[in-house]
């Protein structure tokens, strides 16, 4: 494969890392808001097959991951010949298409269509991770990262809320508008406030080889596998507990009708802290290494879903999670710094297009462990498993991730 020239660190990367986080903040609003009742759409659509809504209701979800899997290689590839700005335009625009599309479907079995239509068109969090991996300075990469991290926790943090309230207020076509003109107002941002990073020298693009070879090229980079293997552990053990989760609350409540509020402060308490987490280990990465905090951090996963296997009380459970966040932040964070590392530059669509793709199998294959684990060995097994599986994510870390090469050289003036 012919090397891509190094790409100049935009002078402007402060800029363009701003402009991202922003519309990272408002497309993930505007992606999650419709997760709370998507469920009850299918219910209220119906089927024209027979087939069973709770069936059509797990297709919904599980449709747009895998059509993500499978899709995302190949936007990142394009990503490095075509554009990065382009593919986050791509994302966000046919985001916005598909979701508005979403509110006139007559049946749950088009909704699945759409869903699954979605997952292959959309990708803006991988699209915005190459674009400001182009754009800025590698040895700020962990910071830069971190940033992105917290404006996709705080859009979905804020998401379901909008979405439920104007779902509620004017029924489920209104919410899909909603949610279509967010997207699309973030597309514009982008095509207006960010400029594309450009290789060193003049510009040009050399011409690259096929899919295959550049994936083989970014596979057989030192380091770049054990990190995709992490980052599918970690996106596994984030997803395996949540279709459990409110199940398990009612053995720690005395009061069943808070089931519902008590796993939603789990779910959003555990996301705010890795938002935090992911700005202060990214930057922490930055100047002490990002191999020993992820480390560190997959450590403290299993050690705090260890601990859940035998907590009974709620407010240590809810502490312990608060402490599987910060985890979290840690390994996401630090993981896509590390990418940047060990990678040439001028890749970063196709390394962060494989790394979409493994994050969005786990997320598609997890609710099932989880609920494999849970039905045959008890709720608690569930988190003893996952701990499991971080104690094995810090093996991965502390035996497999090489040093970092140096980064990317600055262009000639």
């Amino acid at each position: 494969m012919t090397p891509e020239p190094p790409i100049a660190p935009d002078p402007s990367w402060k800029r363009t890392l701003a402009v991202m986080v922003f519309c990272q903040v408002i497309s993930s609003i505007g992606f999650s808001s419709v997760f709370p009742f998507l469920p009850l759409y299918v219910k209220s659509l119906g089927s024209v097959t027979g087939t069973d809504t709770e069936i059509l209701a797990g297709l919904v979800f599980s449709g747009q991951a895998l059509s993500m899997a499978v899709a995302s290689p190949f936007w990142g590839a394009l990503a490095d010949r075509w554009g990065k700005k382009l593919m986050v335009e791509r994302a966000m625009f046919g985001g916005a298409l598909l979701l508005g599309l979403m509110a006139f479907v007559r049946s749950a079995e088009e909704l699945v269509v759409l869903r699954t239509l979605q997952g292959a068109v959309t990708g803006t969090i991988a699209a915005a991770n190459a674009l400001v991996a182009a754009a800025a300075p590698r040895k700020r990469s962990g910071w830069a990262m971190g940033l992105l991290q917290v404006g996709l926790a705080a859009g979905v943090g804020v998401g379901p809320v909008i979405g439920g309230a104007v779902a509620d207020a004017f029924g489920y076509a209104a919410a899909f508008y909603v949610t279509s003109a967010l997207l699309a107002l973030a597309g514009v941002i982008v095509a207006f406030a960010v400029r594309e990073p450009r290789a060193a020298g003049e510009g040009a693009r050399r011409p690259h080889s096929g899919f295959r070879s550049e994936w083989r090229h970014v596979l057989g980079a030192s380091g770049v596998v054990p990190c995709y293997l992490l980052r599918f552990i970690d996106s596994l053990c984030r997803m395996a507990f949540i279709p459990i989760l409110s199940l398990y609350a009612f053995e720690l409540l005395a009061d069943p009708a808070g089931v519902n509020r008590y796993t939603g402060l789990v779910i959003g308490a555990s996301s705010a802290a890795a938002a935090a987490a992911a700005v202060f280990f990214g930057r922490l990465g930055d100047r002490l290494g990002h191999r020993p905090l992820v480390f560190g951090c997959a450590l403290m996963g299993g050690a705090a879903f260890l601990l859940q296997v035998a907590t009974r009380d709620r407010a240590g459970f809810l502490m312990l999670h608060l402490f599987a966040g910060i985890a979290h932040g840690g390994i996401v964070t630090g993981v896509s710094a590390l990418l940047a590392r060990y990678t040439d530059c001028g890749e970063e669509g196709a390394v962060y297009g494989l790394d979409n793709s493994v994050n969005a199998a786990a997320r598609a294959l997890a609710p099932m462990v989880g609920v494999t684990i849970g039905l045959f060995l008890g709720y608690r097994a569930v988190f003893g498993a996952i701990a499991l599986f971080y104690l094995a994510a810090a093996l991965i870390a502390g035996r497999a991730l090489p040093r970092p090469g140096p980064p990317c050289p600055a262009p000639a003036p």
